[in-house]
């Protein structure tokens, strides 16, 4: 018995994950629509993912520690270049998306407000992203706030470095390998969850979703699609001087697939790190990367906010000049940095960029009401940007500085 167990476990171990993932999903779906009282199910994607959000903010605080206590230096130069690439393409996203509002104006019936606050202004987000920052270390664990997280693992692992002794810096690093030893043992179920989570989304929601508000999310879709396989390849082939397109279908199959699933950047943190340890990149780079892409690098959120509010502008007959347009690429490119890494965490943002307009709060939240209800798909797609994106702009700029001859040598 023991041994067939065995056998089944290396067998199931050693096929692709991707495979399994796929297999899951296809599972899921049929359920969905065939047996969608079977509610159990949705249970194994809720369970999933939990344990990747429970998981995700220790593997971050002791890796990142480690990682700068650990680091001989040589990642300045690299994170410069990931923090560049993250900021130009967040832009370049909020760009596209006003340039396919321009192309294809949409207009969304504006019914029920929804519920909840949303930040009334920049200083806003920025405020919340200052007092984020200094946060109690141990609640920024537990709640998940990553901006606290990386803030306190930098110090942390700076004092260890100046301070610690040799044996005290290798048992955080071997806590690290424990910590990212749990989480691979996690996404293991991962073809579990994602049928759980794809069950609940066809049997909650059916194929409905694609016909309502079929020209707002096709708009949505359509602009992430461009700046996924257009610009993002385009910006980073400068950087690399080489075809990144084998680089970012193997960023969209292992991290975007499983990330549209989760809807979270912050439970694809394992998955991206599992990924960047497979390509041969730096530990000390990714583990810090990662995590900071997962916070700044929000290009899906940036078309969010940009497409939704100039939805918004063209329903109620906003006139929108070029110079305001670029003013709100802008502020969506600032806005989405501040963005949540958790499902549906853009969607708040939108009356912050509605407000360059004059539109009021009460008629801007309704449009996060619209967001909410075509979520299941604009959301998913948005952290499958968001997240693949982590992954491949942390290879790129891998990529670009050993090219330069300033990355490790190894």
């Amino acid at each position: 018995m023991n041994t067939l167990l065995t056998r089944i476990l290396k067998r199931w171990s050693s096929t692709s994950l991707v495979l399994r993932i796929l297999g899951g999903l296809l599972i899921g779906a049929v359920l969905g629509l065939f047996a969608p009282g079977l509610s159990a199910i949705g249970i194994l994607g809720h369970v999933f993912v939990s344990a990747l959000k429970a998981i995700a903010p220790v593997l971050v605080a002791v890796l990142v520690c480690a990682s700068i206590a650990k680091a001989h230096g040589g990642l300045g130069s690299r994170f410069r270049t990931v923090i560049t690439l993250y900021m130009v393409t967040t832009f370049c996203a909020a760009i596209v998306a006003v340039v396919a509002s321009f192309l294809f104006p949409v207009t969304i019936a504006l019914k029920d407000a929804a519920s909840g606050e949303a930040p009334g202004a920049l200083s806003d987000v920025f405020t919340n992203l200052l007092t984020n920052l200094v946060s109690n270390p141990l609640l920024s664990v537990s709640s998940a706030n990553y901006i606290g997280i990386l803030f306190w693992a930098v110090i942390i692992g700076l004092a260890l470095k100046l301070k610690a002794s040799a044996t005290t810096i290798n048992v955080v690093g071997d806590l690290a390998e424990v910590v990212s030893l749990v989480v691979r043992w996690v996404i293991q179920f991962a073809p579990f969850g994602i049928m759980g989570l794809v069950f609940s989304s066809v049997a909650e929601s059916g194929l409905e979703i694609f016909t309502d508000y079929g020209r707002l999310l096709l708009l949505l879709v359509g602009s992430m699609a461009t700046v996924a396989l257009v610009v993002n390849p385009l910006i980073a082939f400068v950087y690399i001087r080489r075809n990144p397109y084998p680089l970012l279908w193997q960023c969209l199959k292992e991290s975007g697939l499983n990330a549209f699933f989760t809807r979270s950047s912050a439970a694809n943190i394992p998955i991206n790190m599992a990924l960047c340890r497979r390509l041969g990149i730096d530990e000390d780079f990714y583990s810090v990367s990662i995590p900071l892409g997962c916070t700044i690098n929000m290009n899906g959120a940036a078309v969010t906010i940009t497409v939704l509010s100039l939805a918004v502008a063209h329903t109620v007959g906003v006139s929108v000049s070029l110079p305001t347009a670029i003013i709100l690429s802008i502020i969506a490119t600032l806005g989405a940095c501040g963005a949540s890494g958790v499902a549906g965490g853009s969607l708040l943002l939108v009356p912050m960029a509605c407000s360059l307009f004059g539109i009021g709060s009460d008629v801007a939240m309704q449009a996060v009401a619209v967001g909410f209800i075509i979520g299941v798909v604009q959301d998913s797609v948005e952290t499958a940007l968001n997240s693949s994106g982590d992954a491949f702009f942390t290879a790129t700029a891998e990529l670009h500085d050993k090219a330069q001859g300033t990355g490790p040598t190894n």
